[in-house]
């Protein structure tokens, strides 16, 4: 039980750079407190203690303003941001590493019993405000945009936006496969650094990976007839790259910043 707390408090490192200490983590975050509660509620649905679990469930909801049904599956690592007005139906079945923020409803479109809410396989993630409807099935690293109305089956990788949501990138260009390349290269999380994405800050970034994956090719180039030559050199692999090091830095540098306002004595 406490390896599956510890798991969950990495995972909320991992995807929420407001994220500070483990105890901010363990009282501030309903998303994790409802995903805990209804494993308890699970357990006891699968026990056929089922008026219990509903119990159970509806404390939650109480306390977290997130509805799971008690029914519902879910997988490992699995994240609730924000976390109010989710709801997850009964026959929901969420993998592994999956993203929610708040408003999503994973509902049915059926009063008739048996399958009928939505699949969502490993990793993957639903923006704010979706509604994801009837026994469909969310392929693996697929995304929902925000406010979307998903009522078809979004195929492995793709993003599917609007109402009633179409999919944008079932197909990713050269450029994008490129640049999802020289990131993971470089250990940089290549997240909407697609070529048609307006963002101008996400377009720069692009260019940014252009550019170093450029660089990188004709220094290996380079690294390869010198060593043709006779030579010994770029031998050593790139070191990666972790974001979490750069928020620590981040943190680091902050505090001395403030400790440096705090210890400033103006009549000296």
């Amino acid at each position: 039980m406490f390896k599956r707390i510890k798991e969950d408090i990495d995972s909320v490192f991992d995807r929420d750079p407001a994220a500070r200490t483990v105890l901010e983590i363990l009282f501030n975050y309903p998303g994790l407190h409802a995903i805990w509660f209804h494993r308890v509620s699970y357990k006891l649905w699968t026990k056929e203690f089922k008026l219990l679990a509903r119990l159970v469930s509806t404390f939650a909801r109480w306390l977290t303003g997130i509805e799971i049904h008690p029914g519902a599956t879910i997988g490992r690592r699995f994240f609730i941001d924000h976390g109010m007005g989710v709801v997850i139906g009964e026959t929901a079945h969420i993998g592994n590493d999956v993203t929610l923020y708040h408003g999503v409803t994973l509902g049915g479109t059926s009063w008739n019993a048996g399958k009928r809410h939505p699949t969502l396989e490993d990793n993957v993630v639903i923006g704010a405000g979706a509604k994801v409807l009837g026994p469909i099935t969310i392929s693996k690293g697929g995304k929902v945009g925000s406010n979307s109305v998903v009522v078809k089956d979004v195929p492995e990788n793709s993003t599917a936006v609007g109402i009633p949501a179409r999919i944008v990138n079932a197909k990713k260009s050269a450029e994008s496969e490129c640049r999802e390349a020289a990131a993971k290269k470089f250990g940089f999380d290549a997240y909407a650094v697609s070529t048609e994405n307006p963002d101008p800050v996400a377009k720069a970034i692009g260019k940014l990976l252009d550019h170093m994956h450029l660089m990188d090719d004709k220094v290996s180039s380079i690294c390869k007839e010198v060593n043709t030559l006779g030579g010994n050199v770029c031998d050593a692999n790139l070191p990666e790259l972790k974001v979490r090091e750069f928020v620590d830095d981040e943190k680091a540098a902050a505090e001395r910043r403030t400790a440096a306002v705090d210890s400033f004595d103006p009549e000296i």
